[in-house]
């Protein structure tokens, strides 16, 4: 059943640490219009960030799936 989620087995740390690699701080802040992206950004504020406030997640994740979707 969670096979077919792309999400699966992905903890949200590997998977920012997965984005900030292929797209860069400012690539990210780009498609994802959060301050904790922008301003001094780091893996640790932004998984603080992320964990607090669900729809700035579920963007992050759409993003990751869509990215491993090329």
């Amino acid at each position: 059943m969670n096979a077919k989620n792309p999400l699966h087995g992905i903890t949200l740390e590997a998977l920012l640490t997965q984005l900030v690699a292929h797209y860069g701080w400012d690539g990210l802040a780009q498609r994802v219009d959060v301050r904790c992206f922008k301003n001094d950004p780091s893996i640790k504020s932004s998984l603080s960030f992320l964990r607090k406030t669900p729809w700035a997640r579920d963007k992050v994740e759409a993003l990751y799936i869509q990215l491993h979707r090329m």
